[in-house]
């Protein structure tokens, strides 16, 4: 594991000494660790051109601007808004990981006039599909940057790495609106905290993928690009030298991760703030972090890791309440503060329209969460 600078880490690094001007909920980060996370995962690389981070996890020009300014020219979405909003930022080269389909299809061609800076390109998984993207280029007068998508056991998108991937590459090298840059894998299924068995893991998904390539290249087709894996597998990916590795979580970094992947050195730089709300009866307190203010996919003991009161325990959420047990004689109060680490930052960020920016112990300003919706690119 690569040794960095470290960020200044006292017990109570998350508080803020101006809470009291902070309404609540609300979403904190902290610009330094933000920073360090970058500088982190730019090590672990090595090459910056080999690092494609996904943006969904963070959805925020403010914070694509710091990665510009850490020399990241290459980033993963998922959404129009994420795709528009990278366009907005100057970003040199955006995947848009995700199917086009329906009016989306349309929309995304006109990203490339609206931003002509930045080269767009998106995925691909069967016939149907890519003949749909080459005729919507060709009438256009368009050629659109594809790469092929497989699966690497999600079983969500993506086509089984085996010989019909090798023939569907070939097939979709010959339609006109296409040009292939190369492969897409995502391991998200992958999770696995020892770090040996994470290894045998990732080697074992990554074999059929490296062979494919070899096939592709025998076969006359241009060396093809290879972007795999996300947070978990990024430190396994980051010394396979001609793989592109697009973590996103690694920016902000959660609970959840940090318990899976405790191995990997970044720091949590997104804190949820809140208060204690109600005292309805001796042993339980209720904070105002109900289910629009933190991602609740997950059970109800995986919604928030409180960093200044690791004895509450989660009871019952509703969607502006937090009922946690506490334990006998513990003296919580109207208005006390509480901060927390959300499981899944992710879904947690979706549900801000800015974070409170904070420098020094202090919330000094707002970073827009300009990417949140699922809007289309529309003409200004």
């Amino acid at each position: 594991m690569l040794h960095m600078k470290s960020v200044s880490t006292p017990a109570t690094w998350f508080a803020v000494d101006n809470a009291h001007q902070i309404d609540s909920p609300a979403l904190l980060v902290y610009r330094e660790r933000v920073r360090h996370n970058i500088a982190l995962a730019k090590a672990m690389v090595g090459d910056v051109t080999r690092l494609r981070p996904h943006v969904k996890t963070h959805k925020s020009s403010a914070i694509a601007r710091l990665q510009l300014e850490a020399g990241i020219t290459k980033y993963k979405c998922a959404t129009m808004a994420e795709a528009e909003m990278l366009g907005r930022c100057g970003a040199p080269d955006v995947l848009l990981a995700f199917p086009l389909v329906g009016p989306r299809l349309d929309a995304f061609l006109q990203l490339g006039t609206a931003y002509p800076k930045t080269l767009f390109s998106t995925i691909v998984d069967s016939m149907s599909g890519a003949r749909q993207l080459s005729d919507a280029a060709v009438s256009k007068g368009l050629v659109l940057d594809v790469y092929i998508d497989l699966d690497m056991g999600m079983g969500r998108t993506g086509i089984a790495i085996n010989s019909a991937a090798e023939e569907f590459y070939i097939y979709c090298m010959s339609l006109p609106g296409l040009r292939l840059r190369g492969l897409h894998a995502y391991d998200g299924h992958v999770r696995e905290p020892d770090i040996a068995k994470l290894w045998k893991l990732c080697e074992e998904n990554y074999r059929p993928l490296a062979a494919l390539y070899e096939r592709l290249v025998h076969r006359g087709a241009p060396e093809p690009e290879m972007i795999a894996g996300g947070s978990p597998s990024f430190p396994f990916y980051a010394q396979v030298k001609n793989v592109q590795c697009s973590p996103g979580t690694f920016v902000l970094w959660d609970n959840g991760y940090a318990e899976r992947c405790p191995g990997q050195g970044f720091l949590p730089a997104a804190v949820l703030l809140c208060r204690v709300i109600s005292l309805p009866t001796p042993d339980t307190v209720c904070v105002d972090l109900g289910h629009k203010a933190v991602g609740a996919e997950n059970t109800i003991d995986k919604r928030i890791h409180f960093l200044n009161a690791p004895s509450l325990h989660a009871l019952r959420q509703s969607e502006e309440h937090l009922v946690l047990q506490a334990p006998d004689g513990h003296g919580y109060q109207l208005g006390d503060v509480l901060y927390g680490i959300p499981h899944h930052v992710c879904p947690t960020v979706n549900l801000y329209g800015a974070y409170n920016v904070v420098e020094d112990g202090s919330v000094v300003g707002s970073w827009s969460i300009d990417a949140r919706q699922r809007f289309r690119y529309r003409e200004q």
